[in-house]
């Protein structure tokens, strides 16, 4: 029997088995490379967590080797300072727990051996101007100052808002206190130039990226003063 190459039907047929064959081998190209992407999404999660801490890879180091020298253990804590049974750090999501009330979060950790000593590091997530922001910042043991910091963007303004991912950035925010004289919370301020204040710790603003820096700073109260209970049983410690 002779096909009919012109009947619509032969086309639509056609159309139809090529759309499921073409769909099968992308099916099989995903699998195949989703291990790999899961690991490249991992590695880059873990490569920022030890940013924050000021540690990079270098020579032949590996992210992964680092990360499992460095980071001792990994927990999550509610509000009340109080580890979460059951419950991966890694698998976390702070941009979502940042949506719930404070006493509903649940608060990821990371403990980190470095050659200062023990470090806590927690995620921060907030919004930018044109997009999501977040990091990770590094508190001393005593749960007090700040060790070192990590931002990243998704679509932030190169030159401005984008500056907030340089070390020129980040780097200011070592060593500054997240608590008042008083004791309480008081998350660190980002200023412009000319306004710093006299009173509470800051940092200075990117240049150009006013909305992104406003960000940065509702990103670090709205994160860590849930944090608070943990970190004041850091320095009772």
């Amino acid at each position: 029997m002779k096909i009919n190459k012109e009947n619509n039907v032969y086309t639509v047929l056609y159309a139809a088995v090529l759309v499921v064959v073409v769909g099968f081998v992308l099916a099989l190209v995903y699998q195949a490379m989703r291990p790999a992407q899961l690991e490249n999404i991992a590695n880059d999660t873990k490569k920022q967590i030890l940013a924050a801490a000021l540690i990079h890879p270098s020579g032949d180091e590996t992210v992964g080797a680092l990360y499992e020298e460095h980071i001792t253990d990994s927990y999550c804590v509610d509000s009340k300072g109080e580890k979460i049974a059951g419950v991966d750090a890694m698998e976390v999501s702070m941009a979502a727990e940042v949506k719930k009330p404070a006493d509903e979060r649940r608060l990821p950790v990371f403990v980190c051996q470095t050659d200062k000593g023990v470090k806590y590091i927690v995620p921060v997530a907030g919004a930018g101007l044109w997009g999501p922001i977040w990091g990770y910042i590094a508190m001393d043991s005593n749960g007090r100052n700040i060790y070192g910091a990590y931002f990243g963007h998704q679509g932030e303004t190169p030159g401005l808002g984008a500056e907030i991912e340089k070390p020129a950035f980040s780097n200011q925010f070592d060593g500054k206190p997240i608590f008042g004289a008083n004791g309480e919370f008081e998350s660190v301020l980002v200023v412009k130039k000319g306004q710093e204040p006299t009173d509470r710790a800051y940092v200075n603003a990117v240049s150009g990226g006013t909305i992104t820096s406003q960000g940065v700073q509702k990103m670090l109260a709205d994160s860590l003063e849930p944090y608070t209970t943990f970190f004041k049983n850091l320095e009772k410690e």
